[in-house]
């Protein structure tokens, strides 16, 4: 019988892979990490038993993540990544034509592991002439630094332990700040029907700070029950509106490859179900 992988992130509901073969294990008084493949999704991350990414579908997430913003922004130079130290927004990112790509991300074991036993995620980004890697707090990051970026992607986990500062107020405001005008913030805000409060409590958050303030879905398999939802907000609404025409010559032009994203799954993607756009008010 083969070994069972049960995520916990729910009390009530949750998903189980089958262990193929357990790649990587590591336990401290602080984390579990466990690394392992999975017939169906290939490379498998978990950390204290919750699903963070596989090699098989995180081409959904990290595209959606990636070129809804720097297709709709359309000349985006500077582009900051909180987080993702898996290499996985990256790896989408260092895809446009862009100056920089600056990735912070607090644990270098992280991007160690990555590059070991799941270089499928990263594809290279790390080496790439546009991708710089800073290793430190992106909370603290986006408080002090004098740089400003057209796009910021917080590609964070859920708002438990290190990770909720990242979904503070405080964090908001200091990333609007470091925004170029016309700039973008992403976030990501978890599962609508079971993480609701991550919908309700960012949009509450968001509205206050930035004058453009949205919400865009994407269906994730392992991110179990139901579509994901991402965090818009911009101090400008003409980036949201950009035409499909014009997304469709911009994704013509950078000659991008993806398994999800398409200029038409991207207008789509902000139309919400009732249920969703109840949440955004609380």
């Amino acid at each position: 019988m083969k070994q069972v992988y049960k995520e916990t992130l729910h009390q009530d509901y949750g998903q189980f892979f089958t262990i193929s073969r357990e790649l990587y294990r590591e336990e401290t008084e602080h984390q579990e990490l466990v690394i392992f493949e999975n017939a169906v999704f290939g490379k498998v991350l978990a950390l204290d038993g919750i699903i963070q990414t596989t090699t098989g579908d995180n081409h959904i997430y990290h595209e959606m993540l990636v070129h809804v913003p720097l297709l709709a922004h359309g000349e985006a130079s500077d582009v900051l990544i909180v987080g993702g130290g898996d290499g996985g927004t990256l790896r989408e990112a260092v895809k446009h034509p862009l100056a920089s790509a600056t990735m912070v991300e607090i644990d270098s074991h992280v991007i160690d592991l990555s590059k070991t036993h799941l270089p499928e995620l990263s594809d290279g980004a790390f080496d790439d002439p546009k991708a710089e890697v800073v290793v430190g707090d992106g909370y603290a990051y986006v408080e002090n630094t004098d740089r400003r970026f057209d796009v910021i992607i917080v590609d964070s986990s859920d708002p438990i332990g290190p990770s909720a500062v990242l979904f503070s107020e405080e964090f908001y405001r200091n990333c609007r700040r470091c925004l170029k005008p016309g700039g973008i913030l992403i976030t990501q805000n978890g599962v609508p029907y079971l993480q609701s409060d991550e919908l309700t409590n960012g949009h509450h958050i968001l509205s206050g700070l930035f004058e453009d303030v949205a919400f865009y879905l994407a269906t994730v398999p392992t991110y179990s029950g139901g579509p994901m939802a991402f965090g818009w907000a911009s101090d400008s609404t003409a980036p949201r509106n950009c035409t499909l025409e014009t997304l469709r010559e911009r994704f013509e032009t950078h000659a991008l490859q993806t398994g999800y994203y398409t200029p038409e799954i991207h207008k789509g993607a902000f139309a919400l179900p009732p249920r969703i756009s109840r949440l955004m008010t609380g």
